[in-house]
This record gives structure tokens, C-alpha cells and sequence, in this order.
């Protein structure tokens, strides 16, 4: 992960004085650096060892010290495990590490205009297109989201949707370091609920809706909605922006402390609207009143109706960050949105063909709605469920492609630890799959037998995986692209 060239030193003293800990130890040993990775220990960090699932990150204090941390901040049980450096002790190492990462590097994220946008559905795809308009309105600015991360023209690699908080303040001071005017991101509710997000401040918080995922994690839906709308308070941010067309979205309007911009498709005494949306093959013509009776209008490139809620997210945002609406307007044709989510495959095949990362029930339910919304043919869908994730989403989402396409076919996605033929017969549970629907549980195999079955002006669309490119099979990851997968098959059908 990227660190800022700034030398930032601290004692270990005043960390323990910050993060309101004990020390034991050198109090005069000075960290220049922070991580959570013994993998990424550099000379003078500090290393943060934090309880996990199945093993305790103290663990590889050894191996950490090795490679040049000076010191370890762990919990007491940790604490047992480390010798030879300073140890830092606190009861919640992962509060502590939040509020140290901010404070060691300066509070980077105040000093850009940072937005963090969080939701079920349409995290990338706002982030993505927000990005994308402050870069053409001439501001630099970074990226931090699930397909990638971005400082600049810079482009690296994202390991989850929201990073550790050490690795997260670290990219904001490079980015400051690298006179970004802005930084765009995506607030997961892992990481809301892990503590990754903790001493980060918005200049605007985004909601963009809620529906059933990481139950196995957040156990209910309000539980689930609770960590959501943790980000929004004063603690966080200075603005919200929410999506009233969703009902936890009114809920989190209504709760907030946060003054509230509010953005519907549907209802006009939002602060953002669309006053029309004219639909054609190539996308459509939008008309969108904001604040103040603005009015942005212009073409785009983009298809379904959730995809128009998240330009008018992105759009609101923008102009809030003080981009000219007339600038906005003339950015909207160039807009493309974000890889892998409804990403088209073109080779000159008389079908269309389309890479989705839909991965919970109501992503589902809106690509295929959308599927639909561009075609007169068949919508012939390839759907597999993730495994060692939430469970009990998968009947739900294997109706969904059973209710909204016309062929449907199930196979496997990521079935990491899980036996993907149990995954297969929980997606189909209480389902009667009859020809040409089918049950394919090779994943290349399902895509050819889509791409196969497709005639002229259907839509074959492949959902779950999007960006990705790799499936985890067995604790293995397969080199494995939709994309690329989907080529080959129309490739071979030619």
C-alpha cells in the first residue's frame, strides 16, 4: 500500500497518551510508520497486532519485529506474546488503531474534500462516476474502492472495499502529499462495524440504499442498518446525502443528526431530482433539478433505473463540492461508469452480452429488471452464490433469477472452503428447473451453454463476479475473468 514520502515521527509515549493506552517499555522509541501486516513492516513501524477470528495478529509480532517494527500495539492477551520491542496495551486495539493512524499522519482527510459513500448497491458505480466527474472538471483526485484504488493517474490494486485504517490515512496523506484536491470513497459496513473508519472525517457522507447482505456478519437487518448509519454523524462527516427512494434511506433521513440532501428519482420535493429521463438504444437524456432550482440536463451513457439513481447521487455530490452545474452538464455524455457492473462485451455478435457483479438479492433483481428494460429478445442469466458469505440470501437470490429471467442458469461463483454442488442446491431449493434453464456447476461451462443458447437480439448476462478475476475454489484462486470467459465463448459460437 502507498505511504506518503513525509517523514511523520512519533514516540511511542505520545501514541499511548493518544490512544489512551499502556506502555510498557523504551517510552522514548520513536515509530515513523504504521501497519497492520507483518508482510508490510517497514523500518520504524509500528506494528498492530489485533485479535482475529482463528488467530491472534500477535502472533506474527516475531516475524514483524524481524523486519524492523520498533514497538507493538495489541490487546492484553497479545501483550503475551511479544518481546524485545515497547508494547502498546489497550482493551480495543482496533478503536485505538483508527484514531492513531489519523492523528500520526495529520488528519489527511481533512484537509481534502472527502466523500465516503456506503449502501447495499451503487457504492462503486456513485464513487466511480463522481471520480470520473471531478477529474474531467480538471480536480485531481483519489479513489478508494473495491475494484481499484486510485491517486491520480496512479492506478493500484484494491485488496477490500474499505481498507485497514492504518492503510486508509496512509493513502489519504499521499494523496494530500500529492496535491489531490478530493478523495472519493466507499464505506463498507465491515468496515464501519471493524473500526477501519475510525478517526476519518467527511466533508460528505452518502447513502445509497439497503437490502439482505452480510447477515452472516450483521446477523439482522437492523443490526445491518445500525452500522450503516453510524457513518452519519458529526463524528464522521459535516453533510449526508440519502437516497429517500429506499425506505432505510427515509428511515436514516429522519434519524440523523447531519443536516440531509436529499436525492429521488421519484419524489420532486427532494433537493435533487430527475425532472425526465427520455430513454434510447444508446442510453438516455436526463433532466435533473437541484439545489436552489438548478437544472442539469445531457446525455448518457448509461442503462437501468438504479444506474440513474446513482448519477443523480453523484451529480448532487459533485455539485456540492462546488463543480460549475454547467461543467457537470457537458461531463455527462463522457461519463462510462464502473468496470464490471453492466459492462458490455462486444465482438461484433448479433446478441448483446454483459458482466454484472450483482451479488445480493435486489442487485440481482434491478440488473435483470434492466436486462429487460434494453431488449425486446430473451434474458438468459448465469447466477452463482459465494461461498463462506451470508447463506441465507441464496434461495432468495436463486428465485430472482428464476422470476426475472427467461433462462436461467445456476452455477458457481467464489465457493472458497464450501462444496459449490451444497451452494448449487441451496440457490435451487423449491425450484423447477426444466430445459433450456439448467443447473451447470463449472462456471466456464455455464457461460458457453448462455452463449450458446443465445439467437439474435437476446441478452446474455453473467452476474456475480463483475471486476473480479480470479475464483477462489477450495482455499485455491483460478485465474478466472467473466470477461474474458464471455469472449471466448462468443469467439468459439462464431
Amino acid at each position: 500500500m502507498s505511504r506518503p514520502i513525509e517523514e511523520f515521527k512519533r514516540t511511542v509515549e505520545s501514541v499511548a497518551v493518544i490512544a489512551n493506552a499502556t506502555l510498557s517499555g523504551d517510552v522514548t522509541t520513536v515509530i515513523t510508520g504504521l501497519t497492520h501486516s507483518s508482510k508490510n513492516v517497514q523500518e520504524g513501524d509500528l506494528f498492530i497486532a489485533l485479535p482475529g477470528e482463528k488467530v491472534h495478529g500477535a502472533e506474527f509480532a516475531k516475524d514483524a519485529i524481524a523486519q524492523g517494527a520498533v514497538a507493538v500495539l495489541t490487546d492484553v492477551e497479545g501483550a503475551t506474546k511479544v518481546h524485545g520491542v515497547p508494547v502498546i496495551i489497550t482493551a480495543n486495539p482496533r478503536r485505538a488503531a483508527g484514531v492513531i493512524s489519523a492523528w500520526f499522519y495529520s488528519e489527511p482527510m481533512r484537509d481534502l474534500y472527502s466523500v465516503g459513500v456506503t449502501g447495499t448497491n451503487g457504492k462503486t458505480t456513485v464513487t466511480t462516476l463522481l471520480h470520473q466527474i471531478m477529474s474531467a472538471a480538471g480536480r485531481d483526485s483519489g479513489l478508494i474502492g473495491t475494484v481499484e484504488t486510485r491517486i491520480g493517474s496512479e492506478i493500484l490494486a484494491s485488496k477490500r472495499t474499505t481498507p485497514e485504517s492504518t492503510d486508509l490515512q496512509a493513502l489519504s496523506a499521499t494523496m494530500r502529499e500529492r496535491h489531490m484536491r478530493n478523495l472519493v470513497m466507499e464505506v463498507s459496513s465491515h468496515a464501519i462495524a471493524l473500526e477501519r473508519i475510525r478517526g476519518s472525517h467527511f466533508a460528505v457522507v452518502a447513502f445509497t440504499n439497503l437490502s439482505q447482505d452480510h447477515l452472516d456478519f450483521h446477523k439482522t437487518m437492523e443490526d445491518y442498518f445500525a452500522a450503516k448509519a453510524k457513518l452519519f454523524s458529526f463524528e464522521f462527516a459535516d453533510l449526508a446525502v440519502i437516497n429517500i427512494d429506499d425506505a432505510y434511506g427515509v428511515k436514516l433521513a429522519a434519524q440523523t443528526e447531519l443536516p440531509v440532501m436529499s436525492v429521488s428519482r421519484h419524489d420532486t420535493t427532494a433537493t435533487w431530482h430527475f425532472v425526465s429521463i427520455s430513454h434510447d438504444y444508446m442510453g438516455a437524456h436526463v433532466a435533473i433539478r437541484g439545489s436552489g432550482g438548478i437544472l442539469i440536463e445531457g446525455k448518457v451513457q448509461l442503462h437501468g433505473g438504479y444506474n440513474f439513481d446513482n448519477l443523480l447521487m453523484a451529480v448532487a455530490i459533485a455539485n456540492e463540492s462546488g463543480i460549475d452545474p454547467i461543467d457537470i452538464a457537458a461531463i455527462l455524455p463522457h461519463l462510462s461508469g464502473a468496470v464490471g457492473r453492466l459492462e458490455s462485451v462486444r465482438l461484433g455478435q448479433n446478441f448483446t452480452a454483459l458482466v454484472d457483479y450483482a451479488h445480493s438479492p435486489d442487485a440481482v433483481a434491478r440488473v435483470l429488471e434492466t436486462a429487460h428494460e434494453i431488449t425486446d429478445g430473451r434474458v438468459i442469466a448465469v447466477l452463482g452464490c459465494g461461498g463462506d458469505r451470508d447463506n441465507s440470501k441464496r434461495s432468495i437470490m436463486g428465485q430472482e433469477l428464476s422470476l426475472r429471467s427467461d433462462v436461467a442458469i445456476y452455477t458457481s461463483d467464489n465457493p472458497r472452503s464450501e462444496n459449490p454442488q451444497a451452494i448449487l442446491e441451496q440457490m435451487t431449493q423449491g425450484l423447477k428447473i426444466s430445459e433450456p434453464s439448467a443447473i451447470v456447476q463449472d462456471r466456464a461451462e455455464a457461460i458457453k451453454l448462455a452463449v450458446n443458447l443465445a439467437q439474435p437480439g437476446d441478452v446474455v448476462i453473467v452476474l456475480g463476479k463483475g471486476h473480479e478475476r480470479g475464483q477462489e475454489i477450495a482455499g485455491v484462486v483460478h485465474p478466472f475473468d467473466d470477461r474474458l470467459v464471455l469472449a471466448h465463448a462468443i469467439e468459439a459460437k462464431k
